[in-house]
């Protein structure tokens, strides 16, 4: 059984997180995570293409086999969840531009994917993150959440795998 990449991304206008994890049977293993990190002064089409290119990029660099993407959380600020689906929109063009199909989940179902409870805080889903990623080293939240993103991903069966197989 061959190791299937998987990129998951926390997208964000001010910061947009990404990691890769592979997957190979029950065994998950660190690949490389970042951050993309628009400049705040920039008007929002530039801040927009920055993270698509970023994230263009690092599927370019890594070649995922499959990507994973969080959904947009609605609050009660239309405006913040905007620029949020803006951000989103932007990922989920970049994998498709590769060709990836995306799997997309609820943060709650992500975070009960990592930590085992829907209501975790950005802490405890760095901590597991850890946890189940030694080799990550220290990573920023962005980058945490992203990771959390794949393993959620790989939690589920992916796409490939319930295919049969990349």
């Amino acid at each position: 059984m061959s190791a299937i990449l998987i990129l998951g991304v926390d997208p964000g206008l001010n910061r947009c997180g990404w990691g890769l994890v592979a997957s190979e049977g029950s065994r998950l293993s660190h690949v490389a995570h970042g951050v993309i990190t628009p400049k705040a002064q920039q008007q929002l089409a530039s801040r927009l293409h920055d993270v698509f290119e970023g994230l263009c990029a690092v599927i370019e660099q890594y070649k995922p086999h499959e990507a994973a993407v969080e959904e947009t959380f609605v609050n009660s600020n239309a405006r913040a969840a905007l620029a949020l689906g803006q951000a989103r929109g932007v990922a989920l063009a970049a994998a498709a531009r590769a060709g990836l199909i995306v799997g997309e989940y609820a943060p709650t179902t992500i975070k009960k994917a990592v930590v085992g409870s829907g209501s975790a805080d950005k802490t405890q889903i760095a901590f597991m993150v850890r946890r189940l990623l030694p080799t990550a080293g220290e990573v920023k939240a962005d980058a945490a959440d992203a990771l959390g993103v794949a393993l959620c991903h790989a939690a589920h069966g992916g796409f490939k795998r319930k295919a049969g197989g990349a």
